[in-house]
């Protein structure tokens, strides 16, 4: 899976649709390669505060990145939720989806070199698909995917470097969990595909993923602490995981067990270590997000990253 020629870029489109393809993807390099990323992203902040990740200057590219979010971000704020009797789904998120439509290729070169400008049409795609859907407004982890995948080629393309992965995700991913939280709130997305009670968050899962790896070896918080809400506010900001759970407490009532009860389970894993933590949820996330059809299905390819 070598990135294409300049000449080659292209539209990324759904190939995954029906089950014979699906089945060639659990096999696939497209699967491998994406799961190599997410595994070395998870290395990169292994044991550490998000502070502590790559404390150093960013570079030029991961720069770019988070004024490309803080652009999104702004829009949220200029695109303010309509008045309307429905409790979910606001209709203001159609008009900021069709922002971030047209404006993705453009959004996109703000980040490329000048001789790299044509894989703006690829990555485009990959970013405008990475907020939600507007026809059900709604987002889930196939979204959440997009946008690692518009990271992933990036990388692929040379613009992002592996001494860039800490930031991908200690400055990047973060920002990103930041603007969809603004959005969620302000335009009241559904869950995508949700289990219910019953799925891990109803929005996020990655966060919980490098967030057990950032965990790992902490002298003093183990998985049971997400129940002491203090524990929660004073680290949230520091821990992934923490910062998922804080946005739970802030976004859910009643007893933890009831709303989130597999984050619940999770927390009383035997001899309380994030290692098994960790473990677990990468596999989850294989289980979870990479081996089911109604999610893979909106999986987008191009050249830069094919599915053969």
């Amino acid at each position: 899976m070598n990135p294409p020629s300049e000449s080659l870029f292209k539209v990324p489109e759904k190939k995954i649709n029906d089950a014979s393809l699906f089945q060639k993807w659990l096999s696939s390099k497209a699967r491998a390669v994406y799961t190599g990323f997410i595994l070395d992203l998870n290395e990169s902040v292994k044991g550490k505060k998000l502070s502590e990740v790559a404390p150093g200057n960013s570079s030029e590219a991961v720069i770019a990145i988070l004024g490309v979010l803080d652009k999104l971000s702004k829009w949220v704020d200029e695109i303010p939720p309509t008045a309307q009797p429905t409790r979910f789904g606001n209709k203001a998120f159609r008009t900021f989806q069709a922002k971030v439509e047209a404006e993705g290729p453009n959004l996109s070169k703000e980040i490329l070199p000048t001789d790299k400008q044509d894989a703006a049409i690829e990555l485009g795609a990959y970013l405008a698909n990475s907020f939600g859907n507007p026809t059900r407004i709604d987002y889930g982890t196939g979204h959440e995917a997009c946008f690692i995948t518009w990271l992933l080629c990036l990388y692929r393309i040379n613009i992002l470097k592996k001494e860039d992965f800490g930031s991908l995700v200690s400055k990047v991913f973060y920002r990103y969990l930041t603007l969809m939280r603004k959005i969620q709130k302000t335009y009241l997305l559904e869950p995508a595909g949700s289990h219910g009670v019953w799925g891990l968050d109803d929005f996020q899962f990655l966060p919980y993923v490098w967030g057990a790896s950032q965990l790992i070896g902490h002298s003093s918080i183990i998985p049971k602490s997400i129940h002491d809400k203090q524990i929660v506010e004073q680290n949230g900001e520091e821990y992934l995981y923490l910062g998922g759970i804080k946005f739970i407490y802030e976004m859910k009532k009643g007893p933890f067990g009831e709303h989130s009860p597999k984050l619940n389970d999770i927390s009383f894993v035997p001899h309380q270590l994030w290692e098994k933590v960790n473990a677990g949820m990468i596999k989850m996330y294989n289980l979870e997000v990479l081996e089911k059809f109604p999610v893979i299905q909106h999986t987008l390819f191009g050249s830069i990253y094919p599915f053969e």
